[in-house]
């Protein structure tokens, strides 16, 4: 958006490569400060079949030709472009009614999670265009019947359908994953607030950095959009229950089955322990979380406390420290520094507010609210603004109204309880809520009250004096964390790591002989030909190495003077190893190799110990030790190429490649007794 407050202007769509405005009288937004018209919304006259097969077609194409790194790369420099940027999305980020600090979660939250899942896609996931989900599965006797599960690209879109209350993290907290899992993202920002998601969509289109089609923008309505979604697309939807109710009952969604990932505003909870006096730091904490979550975006948050549930003994100090601390907060313009809290997003949203409150009133006594504070800057009657509010219901088992209907605005409703289990009770009274919090320091309490909690909610947040300093709060999703919530959340998930981009990936089982799978993996296949030559592999670059390139070393028998000098230059002296007389009391039967020792053992077998392209030993996972190895057996070691991947060079260093080799080591009998892989830093050829 390039206007002032005082003007207006029309949005456009960014839809099959270019910007097109809509059509019609459309629908006016008005600032949420001074109710001054800001922006001219509409969707009328768009292409929506277009949109769908530029982003499949276009988009699609484009993407699922790029790896998850280098998509991972094209995020970073995303997320850095935009950040160079940030301070033209806060000028007009103020028009919602948020503060800078309610920016920042927004605008560099959202940012931020650009930067995240770049850094989780290189590091967990593979430079390729797929994922081997899992170790192979010996399907025959023989072992030449094998299967895999791999995730492949949807070739098809996602839509998102976003909230108003965050224009920018609630776009880009779902493009992130799926952008990654090289899906095209055709974003739908709620109208109220869309002017916004406008202005980042238009740095991110003038960045260049994103391939054509991967990112399309809808100012307004949906159309008939619908109506083109096909079996390959996926939907996901940030609002109320009613809403998602209804888009996912879609005819054509249905007939299609097409996914639909729903986090729907939900009646959350914090809970304060029995344990917790008044004078513990637990209830000054519980006090604080609280008031921050109903003065953050004036309470617009799907994960905002709503349910405030205290032991009956505390009530009356909570609603008094809730009372104190909530008479310092100050309203007004969220662009002066002296405000902390601005208005809702409209007259509308504070009116619909209004409302639930007069309705939370049948059942809830008012303990703070309804007042006009002063305002420092902002207008009352023209403005979204209203105080904050609280509630309190002193026999909340037997109401209804607080446990149904959302305020979605700066109000609590306060509930004593008796017991934990009567706490458990009424936090499941929300039917599925996307977080709760606990505050307690005492440990066994925690536990109770989790588990009681646990399956009605996505997430919970326990909260204490060890971890307030780092605590990022209860209303903050994190990208490593899921965001969703079971029954009345909507039962979907959002972020979670790894898990989000998975959500937007296709699972496929496949079935085939070892050769056959190497070949579609790029792995290392157990039961697969395996190339053996004279060269030893340690003495190849990472060009030069081969998935199945593989090495048998010569035998080494155990003695009596190894195990005995491995105890003592380790330390480990632990009676299998080294007392005759308990050992053949064990399970052994006898006195056995440390484990340690045969993973040194091996590494001495297999090791070519002069200077060459293999830089470092990056680590060792999935060790097992299956048969035990004793006095007198021989051992040698099989070590072959599982994997390989191509390392990101820094600009000061050499390129490099990381690869995986399978080490099996067997006995004098072929029998497997230790297996593992190792990860090594190998030189490559060139960049």
């Amino acid at each position: 958006m390039t206007t002032s407050a005082t003007e207006t202007t029309r949005l456009a769509s960014y839809a099959a490569g270019r910007w097109t405005p809509g059509e019609g009288e459309g629908t006016l937004v008005h600032d949420a400060v001074y109710g001054r018209p800001v922006a001219v919304v509409s969707s009328e006259g768009l292409d929506f079949g277009g949109v769908a097969r530029f982003a499949r077609e276009t988009g699609g194409h484009a993407l699922r030709r790029l790896t998850f790194h280098e998509r991972a790369a094209m995020l970073r420099a995303l997320a850095t472009y935009l950040t160079e940027r940030k301070e033209l999305f806060y000028e007009v980020s103020f028009h919602t009614g948020a503060t800078r600090r309610d920016g920042w979660v927004d605008i560099e939250g959202g940012i931020g999670t650009l930067f995240s899942y770049s850094s989780m896609a290189r590091r967990e996931l593979p430079n390729e265009r797929f994922v081997v989900e899992d170790d192979t599965l010996r399907l025959s006797r023989g072992g030449s019947f094998l299967g895999h599960h791999l995730l492949v690209p949807r070739e098809g879109l996602a839509l998102h359908i976003n909230a108003f209350n965050f224009p920018v993290w609630g776009m880009l907290e779902k493009f992130a994953p799926s952008f990654i899992a090289g899906l095209p993202c055709v974003v739908k920002p709620a109208t109220q607030t869309a002017y916004l998601t406008e202005r980042v969509v238009r740095a991110i289109v003038e960045s260049g950095i994103l391939p054509e089609g991967a990112l399309q923008l809808i100012c307004g309505g949906t159309g008939d959009l619908f109506d083109h979604l096909e079996e390959q697309d996926v939907v996901t939807f940030t609002g109320s229950a009613a809403t998602a109710r209804r888009l996912k009952v879609h005819p054509n969604l249905l007939a299609r089955s097409v996914p639909f990932n729903t986090e729907a505003d939900s009646l959350n909870a914090i809970v304060l322990g029995e344990s917790v006096t008044r004078e513990a730091p637990e209830f000054d904490l519980f006090v604080r979380e609280v008031a921050g979550e109903m003065t953050s975006k004036a309470g617009q948050k799907c994960t905002a406390i709503r349910r405030v549930i205290v032991p009956r003994a505390r009530a009356e100090e909570v609603v008094e420290a809730l009372r104190a601390r909530l008479a310092g907060v100050t309203m007004g313009d969220p662009a002066r520094d002296d405000v902390r809290m601005g208005p809702l997003v409209s007259t509308h949203q504070r009116d619909e507010t209004v409302k639930v409150v007069e309705t939370l009133r049948a059942e809830a006594e008012l303990m703070l609210g309804g007042e006009r504070a002063e305002l420092l800057g902002g207008d009352w009657e023209r403005g979204g603004f209203m105080s904050p509010t609280v509630l309190y219901c002193d026999r909340p088992l037997d109401a209804t109204a607080p446990h149904e209907v959302e305020p979605f605005g700066p109000v609590v409703t306060v509930m004593p309880y008796d017991g934990v289990s009567e706490a458990v009770a009424l936090a499941r009274r929300g039917r599925g809520s996307l977080v709760s919090s606990i505050v307690t320091h005492d440990r066994p309490e925690a536990r109770e009250l989790f588990f009681g909690l646990a399956s009605a909610h996505g997430r919970v947040q326990i909260l204490n004096r060890d971890d307030a300093k780092e605590s990022t709060g209860h209303g903050s999703p994190l990208p490593q964390l899921v965001h969703g919530g079971p029954g009345r959340a909507g039962g979907g998930e959002e972020l979670g790591g790894v898990r989000a981009v998975k959500h937007y990936l296709q699972r496929t089982a496949v079935q085939a002989d070892p050769e056959t799978l190497s070949v579609l993996t790029g792995q290392y296949v157990p039961g697969m030909p395996l190339t053996e030559e004279a060269v030893h592999p340690f003495r190849k670059n990472f060009d030069e190495l081969r998935v199945g390139d593989s090495i048998l070393t010569h035998r080494r028998t155990v003695t009596e003077a190894d195990i005995v000098n491995f105890a003592g230059i380790s330390g480990d002296t632990f009676y299998a190893h080294t007392d005759e007389i308990a050992a053949r009391d064990s399970i052994f039967g006898k006195r056995v190799a440390h484990g340690y020792f045969l993973v040194s053992a091996a590494a001495g077998l297999f090791v070519s110990p002069a200077p060459g392209p293999v830089l470092a030993n990056y680590g060792l996972e999935g060790l097992r030790f299956i048969e035990p190895v004793g006095i007198g057996d021989s051992i040698r070691a099989r070590l072959t190429v599982k994997r390989k991947q191509v390392k990101e060079p820094r600009p000061d260093e050499r390129p490099t490649g990381v690869v995986e080799w399978a080490v099996e080591i067997t006995n004098q009998h072929d029998q497997l007794v230790a297996t593992y892989s190792i990860l090594t830093l190998v030189e490559r050829a060139s960049g």
